[in-house]
């Protein structure tokens, strides 16, 4: 085990929080997008089922909303408590990024999404449509300014340094902010963030037809969230291998790890499905490898030179089994997702998608598996990257306050206990409106007894009718009879 000390525990401290964090974010953005959806599509075609599907998962999108904005808050002050020496020294460039993330994409969701959650009988259909289409735009804007940053201290560019080592920033934002790795990095990001939703939404589907079958709201999850499955995943390996090769690019020590790769090989490498990366011995024990395969899928030349780490200095290393890992977790899961999208295809053109319970099991075993996927991406990414907190031109261990081991060591246990305690409480309680399922008719968050009132104004008291439901235009909380389940 490695020594304790205050700069390890403070790595470790960054990993717990961020990994929790990540967890809501990589879930909230692709349900904002899933309920701009299904609200649309309730405007389009007056079906009822589509407004009890966006009633349910508006209320688990507040919940995860809540929990990641302050598991992000908390996550920021560790720049200055842990690493503010990184933090003097990158702030120039790296502070105006997040101020943008706070300024546009914080401030729209913070505006909208009262609207959201409580307008729906206050405001038009077409207001609060918009309303929705502000937060989820607002939940990609933050992930653009979050991995633009991510993406300069992989990939810094554009930048100055000054007298006294501090980045400064170059005559060009544009270059800071659309730096090498930051395209590929977005776009992988963001659909791996659909992909997970995805497949929570088929699991609870899943979960919902495997104790009927003839449930209609679990059937329209099911579908929807198979038809994404099926897309997206193979647009998300074809992305996957295009990041890949920028990494190869511009961090080839990180690819090096990944694949395993202690020696060079001049005359193709050798892709490596397994084994046990030894840093020391500098080989991989009980390697199963392919032939040339390494060289085919980076280079498209099965004889193509790979150098390997022999070519970088030892303390320039990454983690090789740590990476290694993590990108084999990665992408299993991903091609394990891959077979599920392509399993429903093929139920679907059967006419059993709703009907093939092997299937229905198989989806609510993947249910989480997305979580696990971009916990493992990330890990991969930012161990990839170590020894670097600026690759390549600031060390990690330059970067960390001076601070003791116990002074540390205290405020991650108490991190440890609290995150466990109350966001633990927090995925209870989502988990537990999931397995309740939608019925039809279903209560928003508006409809909660301690939902806000009106309070500002002279506003007519609405007119209520026997189940002291407001009687308001079709679709919405008091609807016309005349609308069914099925629309």
């Amino acid at each position: 085990m490695p020594e304790l000390d205050a700069l390890l525990l403070a790595r470790i401290q960054f990993a717990f929080t961020i990994s929790f964090h990540f967890i809501f974010p990589a879930f909230s953005i692709g349900l904002a997008s899933y309920l701009m959806v299904l609200e649309g599509l309730w405007l389009k075609t007056s079906r009822q089922r589509y407004l009890d599907l966006f009633r349910f998962w508006l209320k688990i999108f507040a919940v995860a909303f809540a929990m990641g904005v302050v598991s992000g808050i908390v996550m920021s002050y560790q720049f200055g408590t842990n690493w503010a020496v990184f933090s003097d020294r990158a702030g120039p460039v790296i502070g105006p990024l997040m101020a943008y993330e706070v300024l546009t994409a914080f401030f729209l969701e913070a505006g909208f999404l009262g609207v959201m959650l409580f307008g729906m009988a206050k405001v038009g259909k077409g207001l609060h449509f918009a309303a929705t289409c502000m937060v989820a735009l607002g939940t990609f804007i933050s992930a653009f300014w979050i991995l633009s940053v991510n993406s300069w201290m992989q990939t810094p560019t554009g930048f100055e340094i000054a007298a006294n080592g501090q980045f400064l920033p170059g005559p060009s934002w544009w270059d800071i902010v659309f730096n090498p790795s930051f395209p590929y990095r977005l776009v992988h990001t963001v659909t791996a963030a659909y992909l997970t939703t995805a497949f929570v939404v088929g699991g609870v589907g899943a979960w919902h037809l495997l104790r009927d079958s003839a449930n209609r709201h679990a059937r329209t999850m099911f579908s929807m969230a198979m038809g994404m499955a099926a897309v997206v995943t193979p647009i998300q390996i074809v992305v996957g291998d295009m990041h890949g090769l920028n990494t190869l690019e511009h961090q080839p020590a990180k690819v090096m790890a990944m694949e395993g790769h202690f020696k060079s090989h001049p005359e193709g490498a050798p892709l490596i499905l397994f084994g046990i990366p030894d840093s020391d011995a500098e080989a991989v024990h009980y390697a199963l490898e392919i032939p040339k395969a390494s060289s085919l899928i980076l280079k498209h030349d099965p004889d193509a030179p790979l150098a390997g780490l022999d070519t970088i200095a030892r303390e320039d290393r990454p983690p090789v089994g740590i990476v290694f890992w993590s990108f084999r977790v990665m992408v299993g899961i991903g091609l394990a997702m891959l077979g599920i999208g392509m399993w429903s295809l093929l139920a679907r053109i059967r006419g059993k998608l709703y009907d093939w319970p092997l299937l229905h099991r198989a989806a609510l075993v993947m249910a989480p598996s997305g979580f696990v996927a971009v916990i493992a991406g990330w890990i991969t990414t930012e161990v990839g990257r170590q020894p670097w907190t600026i690759y390549g031109l600031m060390r990690t261990a330059e970067s960390a306050s001076p601070l003791d081991a116990p002074a540390v060591a205290a405020s991650l246990t108490a991190f440890v206990v609290i995150y466990t305690a109350v966001f633990g409480a927090g995925v209870w309680y989502i988990l537990k409106l999931m397995a309740a399922g939608v019925h039809t008719g279903e209560q928003g968050p508006e409809d909660l007894e301690k939902a806000p009132i009106r309070t500002a104004g002279i506003t007519p008291g609405p007119t209520q009718n026997p189940v002291g439901r407001e009687e308001l235009p079709d679709g919405v909380p008091g609807t016309s009879p005349r609308q069914s389940e099925d629309g």
